[in-house]
């Protein structure tokens, strides 16, 4: 069952291979959080790569039972907002970054959408609102009355601030649309006042519109923005519709997490976790020598560009293909191809690439807005002139 729901297949076999069917590194680490929940027991995501079958996994998991039996994993339970509110680690490191380059958009997070239609401007900021009410993290301040900083929800009335713009009897509408885009992004945000998301509605005719909406990182991240699309489509559908809102309510809120893992990740597992990155990273260069056309600046400007690269249907489906020959997911494939390039383009062997995970291991906070990505360290080592079996072993 839980198989199905997360890889959206009706009928699942005892002999199917979780990756095969589409299963990735994303839902696998979702699996491994229902399995907790449903029989309580924690299996290391290593586990899944070497038995995806699904007869597999559950002896896995039978084994591990009759050894230890069923674990009662702790709940992560609501704390009292007559308290101060610490931050998580995530949001303290991006707050601590903010003290240090105050006035920075280089932690905006844009999201630009097109409607097309006639739009109900009332279901929409109706909509807006009621989200904004719905997630603390979007309500977010950040103050430090004596240095330290502390989290602080504004109330859910407050409404999130929308700015509007007619462009319909413009003749430069769309250089107009870009001067708009340029000037929302170069406006920064105060952690300390908030909100920490705000939005642009700008028309460009009866039946057309651009929503531009703006959020801090330390309120947000990816994996929250495939939230609140998915949570904003379906208010403004109800709300449209003249129904109520359509949304279960949420057990916890950000605050809630950001308590639990100060308690959790505390003591001897901070320690050892901690002593794990010392090692895995002691002696690791600390640049990627790049052959670059300019010289690197003394001090990092973010000025820089993008240069999209398109894989296509046929190549797709070899390194597919390649992944399942040797058990790994498409993310760990292409990983080890981008270490190739940059140690054929370096000329060094010994790599650390910076990695996004998307840390919502635990049921109760998928599906909450907030900052919960964490950037790993993985360090390649390419010594040697492994093949393409030892790179991906």
């Amino acid at each position: 069952q839980i198989w199905a729901e997360l890889l959206g297949i009706e009928r699942i076999g005892r002999h199917d291979n979780f990756f095969e069917l589409g299963g990735h590194s994303l839902l696998a680490v979702q699996l491994l959080s229902r399995l907790s929940r449903a029989v309580g027991v924690e299996l290391p995501l290593t586990r899944l790569f070497a038995r995806p079958v699904l007869s597999d996994l559950a002896e896995s998991i039978v084994e591990v039972l009759s050894r230890t039996g069923p674990q009662d994993l702790p709940a992560i339970a609501t704390v009292s907002r007559d308290e101060p509110l610490a931050l998580s680690f995530a949001q303290q490191r991006l707050w601590f970054l903010a003290q240090l380059d105050e006035g920075s958009t280089n932690y905006h997070i844009p999201l630009a959408l097109r409607l097309r239609g006639v739009l109900d401007h009332v279901a929409w900021q109706r909509s807006l609102d009621r989200l904004f009410a719905r997630h603390e993290a979007l309500r977010g301040v950040f103050v430090a009355p004596e240095g330290k900083p502390w989290f602080e929800v504004l109330p859910p009335e407050a409404g999130l601030p929308v700015l509007e713009h007619d462009l319909r009897d413009r003749p430069d509408a769309e250089a107009a649309l870009l001067d708009l885009c340029r000037e929302e992004a170069q406006t920064p945000f105060d952690l300390a006042r908030g909100p920490l998301i705000r939005g642009r509605l700008i028309r460009m005719s009866d039946e057309e519109h651009v929503f531009q909406l703006t959020q801090h990182h330390i309120a947000s991240d990816g994996w929250s923005m495939g939230v609140l699309v998915r949570e904003l489509s379906q208010l403004y559908r109800a709300f449209a519709a003249g129904q109520d809102d359509p949304l279960p309510p949420l057990a916890i809120q950000y605050p809630d997490y950001a308590a639990w893992q100060r308690q959790w990740l505390s003591g001897e597992r901070l320690q050892s976790q901690a002593q794990y990155w010392r090692n895995a990273l002691s002696g690791a260069p600390a640049r990627l020598a790049l052959p670059t056309d300019r010289v690197r600046p003394a001090q990092q400007s973010f000025a820089g560009a993008s240069v999209p690269i398109v894989i296509d249907a046929d190549l797709t489906r070899d390194l597919k293909r390649l992944s399942r020959q040797h058990g790994t997911t498409l993310f760990m494939t292409v990983l080890a191809a981008w270490a190739a390039v940059l140690s054929r383009l370096s000329g060094q062997d010994d790599l650390v690439i910076g990695v996004p995970s998307a840390n919502r291991g635990r049921r109760e906070i998928e599906e909450l807005i907030g900052f919960f990505v964490n950037t790993l360290a993985l360090r390649l080592d390419l010594s040697g002139e492994p093949s393409v079996s030892e790179l991906l072993a």
